[in-house]
C-alpha cells in the first residue's frame, strides 16, 4: 500500500512534506519521500493533498484498566490491599475489547501507554499496546513500558482511612524508598552470585517485588511518578537523584511553578488531563497554561488524557485546550506532543511516534487540522491496513 499526494507530517524534526508519498509492506513504512510515487504493483491510496501524520499515542491512560460502563466487575486498575505492588502488570489486566479502544482507534489513537491507577505509593508496571486487535500478547509494545509510583493526595485518601500507612507524605516516600532500597539491595545479592567464580554464593531467596523493581534500579525502564503538587514533583525529582533513575512525571499539574527545578533534573513531563475541574485540593492551581509554560522552560512535554477520567477520544481536543493561547506552537509541534514526544518519554520511538521509514505503518489521514473538537480522520491505516471505523 502507498499513500500518494499528501501533506505529511513526518513528526521527524518537525519535518512537514508538502506533497509526497508513504510506502508501506508488511506492516512497517518502506519509505517515506517528497514527489511522486514511482513503483508498480502496489495499491495506491490518495491522499488529495490531505493532512497524513503518524498515529497518536497517549503517553497515560487506564485503558482497559477500568472497563466501560463497569462497577467493582471492571475495575482492575488499583490493588488497595496493600500500598506497595510493583509485581503487578498491566499486561495481566487489560481487556483489550473493551469499547473504548474502538473508540481511540476512530481518532486516530493507534497507541496507548496503559497501566495501574494511583492509589499505591508502588504500583505495578505499566504497559504499551496497540489499540487494534483482540489479544493482548499479540499488541503489546513493550512490556513493562515503565513502573508507575504515585505521591499526593491518592495514596493518602485510600490508606487513612483504613487506618494503615500511608496517611502521610512522609509516610508515602519511606514506603517507595524502602522498596528501592530492597531492589537495590536485592540486585547486588544476585550479581554476587553470579560473579561468584568459586562456588561460594548463594542466590538471594526469590522476592517477586524485588524482580519487578531491579528493572528500575537498573534503568531498564524509567519511573513513572503520579504528582501534581509542586512539592510532590520535587519529591520525586529527589527520589530519582537519590537512586540514579529514569524519571518521569505524570500529570505535573503545578509543574510551571517549579520547571527550573524540571529543567535542571532534565526530566520529561506528561500533562493531562487538560479537560477538567478542580476536583481536589492539589488541584487548585491547575491552568492550561501548563503545557505552553514547559515548552518555554525547554521541557520535553507530551499530553495525556488519563482515560477513563477523561474520554480516549478527546485527546486531540486536550491538545487544542493547550497550546490554542499560545501562538510560537507550530500545527506540527503541537501534533508532535501526542506522537514522537509521546513515544519518547515512553521510550518506543524506535516502533511507533513519526513517519520514518523501519516504523510501524500506523498512519492517519484527515481533511482538516486534526487539533480541535472530536476531529474524527478520513481513513486510519494500522500495520499497513485501513481500518474500516
Amino acid at each position: 500500500m502507498v499513500i500518494i499526494n499528501g501533506k505529511i507530517f513526518t513528526c521527524e524534526n518537525s519535518n512537514v512534506i508538502d506533497n509526497g508519498y508513504v510506502a508501506m509492506a508488511d506492516g512497517k513504512i518502506i519509505d517515506v519521500a517528497k514527489g511522486e510515487y514511482k513503483g508498480r504493483d502496489t495499491d495506491i491510496y490518495d491522499a488529495k493533498g490531505n493532512i497524513v501524520v503518524p498515529g497518536f499515542i497517549d503517553a497515560h491512560c487506564h485503558l482497559g484498566m477500568w472497563e466501560d460502563g463497569l462497577n467493582f466487575e471492571g475495575d482492575d486498575g488499583n490493588e488497595d490491599t496493600e500500598p506497595c505492588t510493583p509485581h503487578l502488570r498491566a499486561l495481566d489486566a487489560v481487556n483489550p475489547m473493551d469499547r473504548t479502544f474502538d473508540e481511540a482507534l476512530a481518532y486516530g489513537i493507534t497507541s496507548v501507554v496503559t497501566g495501574p491507577g494511583s492509589v499505591n505509593p508502588v504500583a505495578g508496571q505499566i504497559m504499551a499496546m496497540k489499540t487494534y486487535g483482540n489479544v493482548i500478547d499479540d499488541m503489546v509494545i513493550k512490556a513493562p513500558v515503565a513502573m508507575k509510583f504515585a505521591l499526593g493526595e491518592n495514596p493518602k485518601t485510600t490508606y487513612s482511612g483504613k487506618d494503615q500507612q500511608p496517611a502521610t507524605r512522609m509516610a508515602i516516600t519511606s514506603i517507595i524508598r524502602e522498596q528501592l532500597y530492597k531492589a537495590k539491595r536485592y540486585l547486588e545479592e544476585m550479581e554476587k552470585y553470579e560473579n561468584d567464580t568459586e562456588g561460594e554464593c548463594d542466590p538471594p531467596e526469590y522476592d517477586i517485588k524485588n524482580e519487578a523493581m531491579m528493572a528500575v534500579i537498573k534503568r531498564e525502564i524509567p519511573a513513572h511518578f503520579h504528582a501534581h503538587r509542586a512539592d510532590d514533583i520535587c519529591t520525586a525529582l529527589r527520589l530519582f537523584k537519590e537512586f540514579n533513575l529514569d524519571g518521569v512525571i505524570v500529570h505535573g499539574t503545578e509543574a510551571y511553578l517549579v520547571a527550573d527545578a524540571i529543567k535542571k533534573a532534565n526530566i520529561p513531563v506528561i500533562c493531562g488531563p487538560i479537560i477538567g475541574t478542580r476536583t481536589k485540593p492539589e488541584l487548585r492551581n491547575m491552568t492550561r497554561d501548563n503545557v505552553s509554560l514547559l515548552l518555554a522552560k525547554g521541557i520535553d512535554v507530551s499530553i495525556n488524557t488519563d482515560a477513563p477520567e477523561v474520554p480516549i477520544d478527546m485527546l486531540l481536543t486536550s491538545v487544542a485546550m493547550a497550546t490554542k493561547d499560545d501562538p510560537t506552537i507550530t500545527m506540527s509541534q503541537a501534533i508532535e506532543l501526542v506522537t514522537i514526544n509521546a513515544a519518547k518519554v515512553c521510550g518506543i520511538e524506535d516502533t511507533v511516534g513519526s513517519i520514518k521509514k523501519g516504523k510501524d505503518a500506523d498512519i492517519v489521514i484527515f481533511d482538516q487540522n486534526p487539533i480541535g473538537l472530536l476531529i474524527k480522520p478520513c481513513v486510519v491505516f494500522a500495520s499497513g491496513k485501513i481500518i474500516n471505523l
